[in-house]
């Protein structure tokens, strides 16, 4: 599972109880010699076994024959992305990947994940820890003139000056940030009215599914989703919390399984779906399963990167902009090497070192993405936050432990607040919840630029940042010893890329 927080989620029962949950993935130590790879195609199941597959349409080559070519392979079609040249399918054909790429009108193509396709059990939540009445009535006691009863415990929003942006506007209602992700509880209060039902969807199967109350999380999902939406976009309505763009819609579009998983068919339908329904901005707090990093090299990696590739392209050229989180590993991305040991996360797991320069997460590691790393309430680098010189666009608050990163009163909590499936709230921590703060200024920005394109509102987004220059040393637990090192200068650093996120610079420049 690829969220790009810890794998328990804390769900609350309605009310302003506020439940909190750990959301820290542990370090990864440098490798310091090869280990041995394993490919999806390795891992493949036998005949009998249904796995599912993109199969990417070479430019300049006919959809329709491809088609023909899956069929002979013994491939069934789930749904064609003509727009893309990408082609969802599932078969139980040992060797149907390494047959179809024979086909001269196949670019690439291969399996999306290493365990056959079957029903998943659903993800345990963990125990919530609501506000004592003591908690909740500090909190709203000390909300002060206009601001929301739990806006005391944002720490983040002052960060990035978002409270004063919402003195000059609340954003656009005719803006929309599509929240790609494990689903969006819209029925919450804090939600409910800034909602975009039209351009929401459920797409874990790769193919748009629009019943009514699809894009939910089911109980017991996770409350990722939900929790992100609110980050963005909880209106200012004297109800609980208050998003980045409280006066922008949210839309939710579904795409990980009950398990959890972001598999890329379904991150794929999620992108067309977004460039297809109005959707002006994208966030997208995960990692592409199975592998935390996609290797060109591998013959199904590489198709795989291709297909998200594609997605995110026809996106931007149709007016959206896509924001992603860079991931919780305290991970260097620009290093020479890497060791991935949490590969392939739904099959047999194999160490491997990988070149970040070669092997890509995706999403956040796509060419015109805009990547965020995460600062901590004191405003440097959260202990868990990837970083790199060249990868990382900008920085925004994402929480930390407290012990690290204490806030200033009236906050109690390092991490960031959010609402929760049921009415609820809760904290979390983790790059997931720096990117909808990015997501959330880059719809200020639409909202004051309503013409603004993709390249022009990216530009913003940078022009109008923090610059902070690198934290050095950066020895986040006072232990003595240095837990990264930044790179490069108070404009453009490995820690920070351009700067600090700024909410009033989006609306008043």
């Amino acid at each position: 599972m690829s969220v790009r927080l810890n794998r328990r989620t804390v769900t609350i029962p309605l009310g302003m109880a506020v439940a909190s949950a750990l959301a820290f993935l542990p370090n990864v130590a440098s490798a310091t010699e090869a280990v041995p790879q394993v490919t999806t195609a390795q891992s493949a199941a036998a005949d009998g076994d249904a796995l599912s597959y993109v199969v990417n349409v070479r430019p300049g080559h006919s959809s329709a024959s491809v088609q023909k070519a899956i069929a002979k392979a013994g491939g069934t079609v789930v749904i064609a992305y003509d727009q893309i040249g990408v082609i969802v399918v599932h078969s139980s054909k040992a060797g149907f990947a390494e047959e179809i790429r024979k086909d001269k009108g196949v670019e690439s193509a291969g399996s999306t994940r290493t365990a056959p396709l079957s029903p998943q059990t659903t993800t345990e939540v963990g125990t919530p820890r609501a506000l004592t009445g003591e908690e909740l009535q500090a909190a709203t006691e000390a909300a002060a003139d206009g601001q929301e009863p739990l806006q005391g415990l944002q720490w983040d929003l002052p960060m990035i000056k978002a409270d004063k942006a919402h003195e000059v506007t609340l954003g656009s209602s005719k803006v929309t940030v599509g929240v790609i992700d494990t689903g969006v509880d819209d029925t919450h209060p804090d939600l409910a009215a800034n909602f975009d039902r039209a351009a929401s969807v459920n797409c874990v199967s790769g193919k748009p599914n629009t019943a009514d109350g699809a894009w939910r999380p089911n109980p017991g999902e996770s409350a990722h989703g939900t929790h992100v939406a609110g980050e963005i976009a909880a209106a200012k309505n004297g109800i609980g919390m208050v998003g980045v763009a409280p006066g922008v819609k949210v839309s939710g579009i579904k795409v990980s399984t009950p398990g959890g998983w972001f598999y890329t068919e379904a991150v794929v339908c999620g992108f067309i779906w977004a460039a297809e329904h109005g959707v002006d901005v994208t966030n997208n707090s995960y990692y592409t399963d199975p592998w935390q990093f996609n290797c060109k090299d591998d013959l199904d990696q590489k198709a795989l990167v291709e297909a998200v590739s594609r997605a995110t392209k026809y996106a931007e050229s149709k007016g959206t902009v896509n924001v992603a989180a860079a991931g919780n590993d305290n991970w260097d991305l620009a290093a020479k090497s890497i060791l991935d040991d949490g590969s392939p996360n739904d099959g047999t797991v194999v160490d491997r070192v990988i070149d970040p320069k070669k092997c890509l997460d995706i999403p956040a590691q796509l060419p015109g993405v805009v990547t965020v790393s995460s600062v901590g309430a004191k405003g440097i680098k959260s202990s868990f936050s990837n970083y790199g010189q060249g990868v990382i666009e900008i920085a925004a608050p994402g929480g930390d432990s407290t012990r690290y990163q204490t806030p200033d009163a009236p906050a109690t909590d390092g991490r960031i607040l959010g609402t929760m499936p049921g009415g609820g709230y809760g904290w979390m921590a983790g790059t997931s919840m720096a990117s909808p703060h990015v997501a959330g200024v880059a719809a200020l920005i639409k909202s004051t630029h309503p013409n603004a394109r993709p390249n022009q509102v990216k530009a913003l987004l940078a022009q109008g940042a923090d610059k902070k220059e690198c934290t050095t040393p950066y020895d986040i637990n006072g232990d003595g010893r240095i837990d990264a090192e930044c790179k490069g200068g108070k404009g453009n650093n490995s820690f920070y890329g351009k700067g600090i996120t700024n909410a009033l610079n989006a609306v008043t420049k």
